[in-house]
């Protein structure tokens, strides 16, 4: 008797783990179809990995000679999902169809304009698709979330972007979408079925722009300021590398500005916030190189507010720039290793700075 429950149990146990198996099964392209609520036909849709990252798998057919079908899946992570269509690759400008199911099971499925990158210029119900009547559809089965619906149009652009939003942050009662946690671009070839992720736009032109004014007004700042407050034992060295370093962190700087207000023209988006830092620190480098040119002669009464003055400026700009750095590197969406490295170089200054300045104390 004992033998026969122990076979019961173990038993259940297997067709408990079988069903969750089930339950939890990953889509593919080699896997069958079936999603439930579909309003149109399913049969003979091609498959491809769209983003291999986040496991989605994107599914389309060109029913007749002005309407195509798209199925997309992915993960259910409690989170929205979004495919748009772009007609230059970039997501400003394109229109994107997103979908999204709540803890209840109630399911949303809107398009997008997407007139900028902030929230506010996501626009709901507003876009170039032309989506069939009553095809749009978002459900979630077996752990993924399914959007679905038919274009009216001959042909599909072919620059497709997608994109997640962050886990457990659904949209409101406004259906306004907060930024989303991931993105890619990809370029589909509707009659072979292939496709190709694409690069980030202007790649080089980004990191020109990052390197320059990490290294410039990040760096090579402190060190400047750390050559002027603590080598002033080698008068008159320490002045001339003070004023060598500085002079080559502000032009190398000015080059990186520039980058950046040519990287925001040819993208088209909106940096306010990084752009406005990065202007204040540009006029506060004005302000030390014009103040260098207008420095009085030692022991004169001026001289004393000069030095207030001098200093004060240099610290709020290396405060600013180092914030603005790691700043850029988060709307830029570099990799973390980008923070990891200016942050080590960063610190490593600041123990430099803190040792120096117990030295200094001491032999005071």
């Amino acid at each position: 008797m004992v033998a026969a429950s122990g076979r019961r149990m173990f038993l259940s146990l297997v067709l408990l783990l079988a069903i969750r198996g089930a339950s939890s099964q990953t889509d593919s392209c080699s896997s069958n179809l079936s999603v439930t609520g579909l309003n149109f036909n399913t049969t003979g849709l091609a498959c491809i990995v769209a983003w291999s990252s986040q496991d989605y798998i994107l599914r389309f057919k060109q029913e007749n000679a002005d309407l195509w079908s798209f199925i997309l899946s992915a993960p259910d992570a409690s989170a929205y999902i979004a495919m748009g269509f772009s007609p230059t690759g970039q997501m400003v400008g394109s229109s994107a169809v997103v979908g999204w199911v709540t803890s209840s099971g109630i399911g949303t499925i809107k398009q997008y304009k997407l007139d900028g990158t902030t929230p506010g210029q996501v626009k709901p119900d507003q876009g170039s698709l032309s989506i069939q009547n009553n095809t749009a559809f978002v459900g979630t089965q077996s752990s993924r979330i399914y959007i679905a619906f038919q274009l009216n149009t001959a042909q599909p652009l072919p620059n497709v972007i997608y994109s997640i939003g962050p886990s457990g942050f659904l949209p409101q009662s406004s259906d306004q979408l907060i930024e989303h946690a991931d993105r890619t671009s990809t370029t589909i070839d509707y009659s072979s079925g292939q496709s190709t992720s694409q690069k980030a736009p202007y790649t080089g032109l980004r990191r020109n722009h990052g390197i320059l004014n990490m290294l410039s007004w990040g760096i090579l700042m402190i060190v400047g300021i750390l050559v002027a407050r603590h080598c002033k034992n080698w008068d008159p060295v320490w002045f001339y590398a003070h004023i060598a370093i500085q002079s080559c962190a502000f032009v190398l700087g000015v080059v990186g500005i520039i980058c950046g207000f040519v990287l925001e023209n040819k993208l088209s988006v909106s940096v306010s916030s990084h752009k406005s830092l990065g202007i204040v620190i540009l006029v506060l480098g004005c302000l030390q190189v014009l103040a260098i040119l207008a420095r009085p002669e030692k022991g004169t009464k001026s001289r004393r507010y000069w030095n207030w003055y001098h200093h004060t400026v240099g610290r709020i700009l290396i405060v600013l720039a180092a914030a603005n750095v790691f700043y850029g590197i988060h709307v830029g969406r570099e990799a973390s290793s980008w923070k990891a490295g200016y942050g080590i170089t960063l610190a490593a200054l600041i123990v430099v700075a803190v040792i120096l300045e117990i030295r200094l104390f001491r032999q005071n």
